[in-house]
């Protein structure tokens, strides 16, 4: 399968995205909050750096979750025009999005677990 290069507004809606998920994570531990969503830490280290641009949905909706936010928040924040990483990470989310009721999402899939070395 050949992925297409993203689009510049790809980019800066996943960098968005990252300064978003950074910001709403604050102190809280990446590895904490990582086990807590089901991801791996470098799967969230990856999504707060922008370096994945267009992570999966589940994914997504999982850190979400364990970071309080609602995913209409979510969405909304990350395609707002004009909006900068840096004005992100400076004021996060609107308080009253923040506080909105989350919807649990479960995993959809088996769990990845990486494969176990044979002995020989």
């Amino acid at each position: 399968m050949v992925r297409l290069p993203l689009t510049p507004e790809e980019v800066e809606r996943g960098q968005r995205l990252g300064a978003l998920l950074r910001h709403a994570r604050g102190d809280r531990p990446m590895l904490q909050t990582a086990l807590d969503a089901r991801v791996s830490p470098e799967t969230l280290r990856k999504i707060e750096s922008g370096r994945v641009a267009t992570p999966a949905f589940p994914t997504i909706a999982a850190i979400a979750d364990v970071l309080g936010l609602s995913l209409d928040a979510v969405w909304a924040e990350i395609n707002r025009a004009g909006t900068s990483t840096a004005e992100i990470d400076r004021a996060g989310i609107d308080k009253a999005e923040a506080d909105r009721p989350v919807r649990a999402v479960e995993p959809t899939g088996p769990r990845r677990h990486a494969p176990e070395r044979l002995a020989s």
